[in-house]
């Protein structure tokens, strides 16, 4: 129960890592308002969570849309009194080549992967400040924003703006209290059915397999939590050691 009597918005929680981390988050005991542009996904997690005897709301939302987003947080601090933690997860892994990459899908991709944990961000920093108790901000990054990779000039530079962006977070709202820091996932085992993990990704990874979404969450808990009082402006690699990978033979 580390997070017994704290509110928690998670974006992106109707699938995959986004609703492992809504799930985890409510079984350490807190209240957890779901969103998700799939108002039906968002559902199911928030009545998981209910069936499992924990505490949540459901609200459709699309981070791109502020007001969405403020309708869903203005319901949240009605019904438990305050936000103290959020978790910006909502993002699309669509790729393209370079070389046929359109400038609509570009701004698509940057619109709701960084123009959206902004908009998300700075709405429940707002209400953190507000109510003068701190809070904390874990905005879900990549390891591809760290490394190239094919098709993902997009995807990638969206993540490494997350990264910039969480570091920028952390020195402004410091002297608010608010805690800001990124969960920084490696292949991640969200695809049903399941996917083999491809051979050119095993050859830098030490540990050799997908991680699973409840794994990512166990970390974003951790940033969550009250062991996580003296971190911030950092991103937690939760990606079987991807990033810190070198020649691993011969």
């Amino acid at each position: 129960m580390r997070l017994n009597g704290k509110t928690a918005h998670v974006t992106g929680a109707g699938a995959g890592i986004g609703r492992a981390i809504a799930l985890r988050f409510a079984r350490e005991g807190a209240r957890v308002l779901v969103t998700d542009v799939d108002g039906d996904a968002a559902g199911r997690t928030a009545e998981a969570i209910r069936a499992a005897g924990g505490i949540a709301m459901e609200h459709t939302a699309d981070v791109r849309d502020v007001n969405a987003i403020n309708t869903a947080l203005d319901a949240a601090e009605a019904a438990y009194g305050g936000l103290d933690i959020q978790v910006s997860n909502a993002a699309t892994k669509a790729r393209q080549p370079f070389l046929d990459m359109t400038p609509a899908f570009w701004r698509d991709v940057l619109e709701i992967n960084l123009t959206g944990v902004f908009l998300v961000g700075q709405a429940a920093a707002r209400r953190m400040v507000k109510h003068g108790r701190g809070g904390r901000i874990i905005n879900v990054a990549s390891n591809s924003g760290i490394f190239g990779g094919r098709g993902r000039a997009a995807y990638g530079a969206s993540k490494a703006g997350v990264i910039n962006l969480t570091q920028t977070m952390a020195i402004e709202l410091a002297e608010h209290g608010i805690l800001v820091n990124a969960v920084g996932p490696g292949p991640t085992q969200v695809d049903d059915p399941p996917q083999p993990l491809m051979p050119s990704v095993a050859a830098r990874m030490p540990l050799k397999r997908f991680g699973q979404p409840e794994e990512i969450a166990a970390a974003a808990l951790f940033l969550a939590s009250d062991d996580c009082s003296f971190v911030t402006g950092q991103v937690l690699m939760a990606d079987g050691g991807f990033t810190t990978a070198g020649i691993m033979e011969g």
